[in-house]
């Protein structure tokens, strides 16, 4: 028993140890943002008309536009493995006197090879009255995978594409003025959802060409669709999974070593005499 209470023991003081660790990466001083990191934080005013136009966003961080009803609004953010991300908009609309009939406003996802991604929750069409003064979408996202088969379409690390736009509207309320606001927010799903597999580079437009060109030009500006998230791609290596894994090999050590204590008897019998 004696070997047992030491791997008790060592286990116990692994644990006390990760608890140490995140107190003192939770009790560490945040360094204050300069003045370029915070113009660089300033929420966009304006949005692209295309994918090649789109306005760059980071999660959690929101976005307004002044358009014409009308106009494809684009805006694209990076979202990395094992991250859901969720889309929400609001589009205020013109004055109901100005408007002649309802209007149907949709919002869409798209990854970074323009591929439509299904929405599992939210609503991403809805239908606004003619006395209606805004609108509001909303589309989460599956959770992102490290690779997939050729074939699937599973959505994949890499720039994500929000476009908001009217399906169906009277012909004459096209043009009229309306202000929309677009936010993303991204929560990591956890080891559960971390798979083995990677792809090579994110998936974005322009990416190989990018990289190729890295050592002719390091200086030259990447477009916007290929922004990496905070802390670079794939930057959620560590999850729970190794946590539940050293928990189980730690607990099957124990149940071994006790096991055997418990089936390998008490030695010599006593009643025996000596040399038999």
């Amino acid at each position: 028993m004696r070997t047992v209470r030491i791997l008790t023991s060592a286990v116990l003081a692994g644990a006390s140890l990760f608890g140490l660790a995140g107190t003192a990466v939770a009790d560490s001083p945040t360094p204050s943002p300069s003045a370029s990191e915070g113009a660089e934080a300033a929420a966009p005013t304006e949005a692209g008309t295309s994918f090649r136009t789109a306005t760059a966003i980071k999660p959690d961080q929101p976005a307004t536009a002044d358009a014409s009803t009308g106009d494809y609004l684009y805006w694209v953010l990076p979202v990395d493995t094992r991250q859901r991300a969720t889309v929400k908009a609001k589009v205020t609309l013109p004055a109901a006197a100005a408007r002649h009939g309802a209007a149907t406003w949709q919002l869409d996802v798209y990854d970074g090879l323009r591929r439509r991604q299904a929405c599992v929750y939210g609503a991403q069409t809805r239908a606004a009255a003619k006395d209606a003064g805004s609108v509001e979408l909303s589309c989460t996202l599956r959770t992102v995978r490290g690779w997939a088969e050729p074939w699937a379409n599973d959505p994949l690390p890499g720039s994500y594409y929000v476009r908001l736009t009217v399906v169906d509207l009277p012909q004459e309320d096209l043009g009229l003025p309306v202000h929309a606001e677009v936010e993303a927010s991204v929560a990591d799903q956890g080891g559960a959802h971390a798979v083995d597999g990677r792809l090579a580079a994110p998936l974005g437009p322009g990416a190989a060409a990018a990289a190729s060109k890295d050592d002719e030009d390091a200086s030259s500006p990447r477009p916007a669709a290929l922004r990496e998230p905070d802390g670079g791609w794939s930057s959620g290596r560590w999850s729970d999974r190794w946590i539940w894994t050293a928990a189980g090999g730690a607990l099957a050590a124990l149940a071994g070593i006790a096991g055997y204590r418990a089936t390998r008897g008490r030695g010599r019998p006593s009643q025996l005499p000596p040399g038999a």
